[in-house]
């Protein structure tokens, strides 16, 4: 792309010996109130104005930013370069073998499809907690992920051979957010564009919502689907609107007790009350720098959680340090420093841009929480945690009519020296163990449990199952990472252990983590308590958390027990974690260390004691907490610069394993029609230049009708493949045992598995199947199969497959908030390829409604105040949509009319229904995808032609 440079705004920037081709901010008038954010994205435009996707009066507009205005300007972003994780990495990488074919088909040149922007992907979402807590968990869950993921990891190696530009780092090197800020992120870039060394902000899409945890390096970015992923790296710009950008003030200091947790967590309930789905949070003032790196990037990585596009802070000598520390390049550190001054990307504490809205934290009156029982900002205060369990367990337990409360205590332990093991595992106990997990009254539910080496103790509602040290969230913060190796060391020297029922794994974000743990000698202290690493990856956050103890697992479910999970992570929705657990909460890692401690959710840790010491001592929780001194003096001692510098020296080379893989060399790949793992997509089947017209939608059928935060954890298949689904019952079809069914994450590549496991979370409610069940509310993928009489509950696949052979289109009502969480791209293509047309709600999340449109599915929003259930939809009617039409006239309808009309299967006396449905394609480049019939369909149309 060449650009114009109507501004006058290309310049040389000289920096030491070499001289780097840059585009001027300050040639643009206004560009001195902008928000950093914003100043990133000038120069964006800058760089990439050709007069046709990206002009002058749109670079004029955002030099001219009204911070009150409401979006209304498009522009073209375009990132620098795009970052991957597997699980939505495998289905991009498919998606473009693909459309190597397709090209071909269409009289195109196959090599056009190659990324045209840097791609990295990183493997790690595919390893699972299979083995813990003993020596060789880490080895063997190693040894299991390749066993389970061998096709996918050839494929991928494929990839990073047939394509350009594009990289990958093999598995069990750490975690893809915690890669990119420590290695792959550059904060400003430089590439040689057109023979000539050129030098601009770092920005990137990253194919998983948490890339926004770059934002706290300086590096403008977020997550976007693996469509529009894949759009980017074919050279695509990223449409989007001029944001609001929401000024956050950081005042005061953290305290001693809080974490970097405890401030994500507070920020996070904040500004949810606040509200800012689809604007930029840029944090400001002089509590900046008081912010370490770490910190920053913790809190930007749960951007997704409170709902903004991105989450910033700016460059300073936190950010400079921080590169240094990581191990850049000296000459690529001068280049950030020199560059941000010039462009006015420095952070001047002084001095106050402008925002749309405003909001304040004085860091001092933070106080520790930890947020539950199924959503990030549901935060609650850790002195309260016990009295709020104590609600919160009465929407989660079935109590018997015994109410008797069992109180933790214990009457035997395990010794120190042993750290719980694995199920199975010889333990050798001084005494008989008999220790309760209680819950409170009324809502009580003891059920004695013996180990298989003979010990015994009482499991109840609330019971903390799983404890786990994961996520790129605090893992790549050592100030809590090794506050929890401390808080362990802490507990084991008093004689404290973790209880036996809970399963405790640790996944650190890279193996530099590794080396500080190894070099403070806190590892020995972790695993004395039963944290022993489990794998470098994403485990337990995304539902790869692998079984739990098999006789706690037995009796949770022979009981119908609700017990707990407390992570490190930043998610903590139903059913993601473990199919065993319904309540998950996050909170810090030296919390996640105190609660296998404890034992139970059931639990004060101001009043309660953790246990006794030999002595007979009570231990409680502020007697085992580390100091800010005590943390800072390991941080002191046990991380360099070298530790870095030497783990990412062979990052993309990986270990024997990686490398013995055996690689096909064709340009296109040789899809095995008997593989399982990947599969040719079916997007471009029959596809022709020529557009197919847009239609309006007759006599749809509702698949489902769903409340409030629908996620896309409840829409997307993630997780394990449960016996007797749909998908599971595919696998075994084609030959695949229970036990390699493996998860939907490994199989994304294979589009006939996540068809089926489409609307098949174990918890979703679809409310329209509760009418065949005597008003009751049923969890899981079912719907009402109308293709039948009686309208029978069904799997939502096995009904699809019946409306697609009448040819009957299909629609989904729901509520607030629909499609938060994960960028998932499998949570709009299955969407799709289920037969859906359209998506009816009450709000949408802006990655979801961005995907929705990629697929070809429009995204409508019932008028404002009004929900499906307010306007006495039950979901049996046929539903009519006219007025999508007056795309194909280059008009993109505000609104369209919906008529709703009962069937035989709707309660006697039902009237119509109608209404005027707000359409949410927001942008003409929006439209320009939807009338292809979706993104990919638009790109490859473009590539052939060109």
């Amino acid at each position: 792309m060449t650009a114009v440079n109507s501004f006058g705004a290309k310049d040389t920037l000289r920096v030491d010996d070499t001289d780097y081709e840059i585009f001027r901010i300050d040639r643009v008038e206004g560009y001195e109130k902008l928000p950093f954010s914003l100043k990133v994205l000038l120069e964006n435009l800058l760089r990439t104005e050709d007069g046709a996707n990206v002009t002058a009066d749109q670079i004029r507009a955002l030099g001219g930013w009204v911070p009150s205005a409401d979006p209304d300007t498009e522009i073209q972003f375009t990132p620098a370069r795009v970052v991957m994780q597997d699980f939505t990495g495998v289905p991009c990488i498919v998606d473009l073998a693909t459309m190597r074919e397709a090209v071909t088909d269409l009289g195109g040149d196959p090599n056009t499809v190659n990324p045209l922007s840097p791609a990295e992907l990183v493997i790690d979402h595919s390893v699972m907690a299979d083995l813990f807590g003993t020596p060789d968990a880490l080895e063997r869950n190693i040894e299991i992920e390749y066993q389970r993921n061998g096709e996918r990891y050839q494929f991928l190696r494929w990839g990073q051979t047939a394509f350009d530009d594009f990289k990958v780092v093999p598995p069990g090197t750490g975690i893809v957010h915690q890669v990119n800020i420590e290695h792959l992120a550059k904060v400003v870039y430089d590439r040689e564009v057109d023979g000539v060394l050129r030098a601009y902000p770092d920005t990137c899409v990253g194919t998983d919502s948490h890339t926004t945890m770059v934002n706290g390096l300086g590096v403008l970015g977020w997550g976007v689907g693996g469509i529009e992923a894949e759009a980017a790296m074919l050279g695509q710009p990223v449409s989007m609107l001029i944001p609001r950008v929401v000024g956050f003030k950081l005042t005061g200091e953290i305290p001693a007790a809080v974490t970097a947790t405890d401030v994500v967590l507070t920020i996070t309930d904040m500004l949810r009350k606040h509200g800012v789905v689809g604007k930029f949070v840029e944090f400001y003032g002089e509590g900046v720098a008081s912010v370490p790196l770490a910190n920053r990037a913790t809190i930007g990585n749960m951007s997704p959680e409170f709902g903004s596009t991105a989450a910033m802070f700016p460059i300073d000598d936190v950010t400079l340090d921080y590169l240094r520390l990581t191990g850049r390049d000296p000459q690529a550190v001068a280049l950030v420093e020199e560059y941000a001054k010039l462009q006015t990307l420095w952070h001047e504490p002084a001095v106050e841009p402008s925002f749309s809205e405003y909001l304040e934290l004085d860091l001092s009156t933070v106080v520790p929480s930890i947020a539950g029982p199924k959503r990030p900002q549901d935060r609650i205060l850790l002195s309260e945690a016990k009295e709020q369990f104590g609600r919160d367990i009465l929407n989660y337990a079935t109590p018997t009519e015994s109410t008797e409360i069992v109180d933790l205590e214990v009457e035997g332990s395990f010794p120190a020296s042993d750290p719980g093991g694995a199920p199975g595992d010889e333990v050798a106990t001084t005494s008989p163990v008999l220790i309760g997990s209680g819950a409170p009254e009324g809502a009580s539910k003891p059920v004695p449990v013996t180990t298989p080496e003979g010990e015994s103790y009482i499991l109840d509602h609330g019971a903390v199952t799983l404890a786990a040290i994961t996520s790129c969230t605090n893992t790549s913060n050592p100030s809590v990472m090794l506050a929890a190796g401390l808080l362990a060391k802490k507990a084991v020297d008093r004689g404290l252990q973790r209880k036996p029922w809970v399963k405790t794994t640790l996944g650190p974000g890279s193996k530099v983590v590794t080396d500080y743990y190894e070099k403070s000698g806190l590892d020995k202290a972790l695993e004395a308590v039963g944290f022993y690493t489990v794998g470098y990856g994403c485990t337990i956050c995304i539902g790869n958390s692998g079984p739990l103890i098999d006789e706690v697992s037995a009796a949770i479910n022979e009981n119908d027990l609700a017990v707990t999970a407390v992570l490190s992570g930043n998610r903590n929705f139903e059913g993601r974690i473990s199919p065993d657990v319904k309540m998950n909460y996050l909170a810090s890692p030296p919390l996640v260390v105190a609660y296998a401690l404890a034992g139970s959710m059931n639990f004060d840790f101001d009043e309660q004691p953790l246990g006794t010491d030999p002595s007979g001592e009570k231990v409680f929780l502020k007697d085992i907490w580390p100091t800010p001194e005590e943390v800072q003096a390991v941080i002191d001692t046990s991380i360099s610069r070298e530790q870095f510098i030497t783990q990412y020296k062979t990052v993309f080379e990986g270990d024997e394993r990686w490398r013995s893989l055996p690689t096909p060399e064709d340009a296109t790949f040789q899809w095995d029609e008997n593989s399982t793992y990947v599969r040719k997509a079916p997007y471009f089947d029959g596809l022709e230049l020529e557009l197919t017209p847009v239609s309006d939608i007759s006599g749809a059928r509702v698949l489902a009708t769903l409340g409030d935060s629908v996620t896309t954890d409840h829409i997307s298949p993630a997780g394990s493949i449960k016996v007797g689904t749909p998908a599971a019952q595919y696998l075994q079809e084609h030959g695949v045992d229970r036990k390699d069914f493996n998860s939907f994450g490994s199989r994304r590549g294979n589009h006939e598995v996540m068809i089926r496991g489409t609307f098949a979370n174990i918890r979703l409610k679809n409310l329209l199947v509760s009418a065949v069940n005597d008003g009751k509310v049923i969890e899981g993928g079912f719907t009402r199969d109308f293709t039948q009489p009686e309208g029978p509950q069904a799997y939502i696949y096995d009904a699809s497959v019946n409306y697609a052979e009448q040819d009957t289109p299909l629609v989904i009502f729901g509520g607030k908030e629909y499609g938060s969480g994960s960028s998932r791209d499998w949570a709009a293509k299955g969407t799709r390829l289920l037969g859906v047309k359209a998506v009816i709600t009450e709000s949408f999340e802006r990655i979801h409604r961005s995907n929705l449109i990629g697929m070809g599915v429009v995204p409508l929003q019932f008028p404002a105040g009004e929900s499906w259930e307010s306007l006495g939809l039950d979901g049996t009617e046929r539903v009519s949509i006219t007025g999508l039409e007056q795309l194909n006239e280059g008009v993109t309808p505000k609104t369209v009319h919906v008529v709703a009309n009962p069937t035989a299967h709707s309660p006697e006396g039902k009237a119509p229904v109608e209404f005027d449905a707000v359409v949410r394609i927001d942008t003409p480049g929006e439209a320009d995808y939807y009338r292809n019939g979706g993104i990919l369909q638009y790109v490859l149309r473009q590539l052939a032609t060109a």
